[in-house]
């Protein structure tokens, strides 16, 4: 097995488990008898990890080889397991996952361009990883609504073997150049100014708005199922939930497939294109007069999630490689990704906690997502005017 290979089959088995405790999350949150909008802030606290972490997360990336911090952070995820194991709060050991995922991320992202001898197979790599962490959403949530229904102690059991498994693959990926000369004294006023630089690039400002509306709206409509297919469908068991949700991820690896294809490296206005039909699906998918037509929509606008996100990625980690550096662009996108989440979850769980109907937050989901893909136009209008 060759090092990207080792990469993806560890990112499956990670994204798995990650997507996995959700479902074990809600599961105790049921079983114990949790008020219903505490999923909601399980999931803050797991944003809310990667928020505080970034300053640190993209230095620790560059500052050691990233096999050994993919491996640091299977470890940590484990730990989070653990405390649920242990009986600890969901949204402590939750967010004690999202400390894992914080060192992770950086590190997966950051050693493509490593690995990758172009830009084109730059963006292939992303689009297989994307598939690959797609396609362990897909089961993740299937197996995690499923063992979360039958036995909670098992579900979190095949979360630490999966962990575990994860990290003893990372050690076949190569050793990539890193710099011992970065310190972490000054993290926070470092990341800041690392963030204003990236900010002052133009394809910066487009890919980190871009990313960032992406997860927003996909963190959102995420945790609204849960509330909405009950209301809509009368579905409440965790097993067809988890079936329902892996629609939209089986659109986005139709999406990652297609980019490399459908998507020239540079070609924003497609990219811009697909991201305003998917603010268009999450619109309308709340008012489906049935449930045939709403997988049908899920579906779809999962295929223009993957044909809007993966270039964007991809536009980010080379703007980083110009810039900054691979594994600090990826703190740097995961802190605009995640704060952007952090607010979408917490203006639903205000929502939820108000009385808002899920469908009125559901369609207000997609058109600030349709806000966002319309800046991004005028901001690529004027970088045109301007050139």
């Amino acid at each position: 097995m060759n090092g990207f290979s080792a990469l993806l089959v560890a990112q499956f088995l990670s994204a798995f488990v990650d997507n996995m405790i959700l479902f074990v999350a809600q599961a105790i949150l049921v079983r114990d008898a949790f008020p219903g909008w505490y999923l909601q802030l399980v999931q803050a606290t797991f944003l809310f990890a990667y928020i505080l972490l970034s300053p640190w997360a993209g230095r620790i990336a560059d500052r050691f080889a990233k096999r050994l911090v993919l491996i640091g952070g299977n470890v940590v995820k484990c730990g989070g397991v653990g405390l649920l194991l242990a009986g600890a709060d969901p949204a402590i050991g939750y967010a004690v996952v999202g400390v894992g995922a914080v060192l992770y991320s950086p590190a997966k992202y950051g050693i493509l361009p490593f690995l990758a001898n172009s830009d084109q197979q730059l963006l292939q790599a992303n689009a297989q990883v994307e598939g690959t962490t797609i396609l362990a959403i897909l089961a993740g949530a299937v197996a995690g609504g499923w063992l979360a229904d039958h036995s909670i102690i098992l579900a979190l059991t095949v979360c630490i073997l999966f962990y575990v498994g994860s990290a003893t693959l990372c050690l076949g990926i190569p050793s990539d150049p890193y710099n011992s000369d970065i310190m972490f004294r000054n993290a926070i006023p470092d990341f800041l100014r690392d963030l204003s630089r990236v900010l002052q690039v133009p394809r910066g400002r487009f890919s980190l708005l871009g990313t960032g509306g992406f997860w927003m709206a996909s963190a959102v409509l995420r945790l609204a199922v849960f509330s909405w297919l009950p209301v809509a469908f009368g579905i409440r068991d965790n097993t067809t939930i988890g079936l329902m949700i892996t629609l939209s991820g089986v659109g986005l690896v139709v999406g990652a497939a297609l980019t490399p294809r459908l998507i020239p490296v540079g070609h924003t206005i497609r990219v811009i294109g697909c991201g305003a039909l998917m603010g268009s699906c999450l619109l309308l998918l709340p008012w489906s007069p049935g449930l045939t037509l709403a997988l049908l929509i899920q579906t779809i606008c999962g295929s223009f999630g993957g044909m809007y996100v993966i270039p964007l990625n991809a536009m980010l980690q080379r703007v980083g490689e110009q810039t900054v550096g691979t594994g600090k662009i990826v703190a740097i996108q995961n802190f605009a990704e995640n704060t952007l989440m952090l607010v979408g979850v917490l203006a639903f769980l205000a929502a939820s906690m108000t009385g808002v109907p899920v469908v009125w937050s559901m369609s207000a989901n997609g058109l600030v997502l349709l806000l966002i893909v319309a800046k991004l136009y005028l901001q690529q209008q004027s970088c045109r005017t301007n050139a």
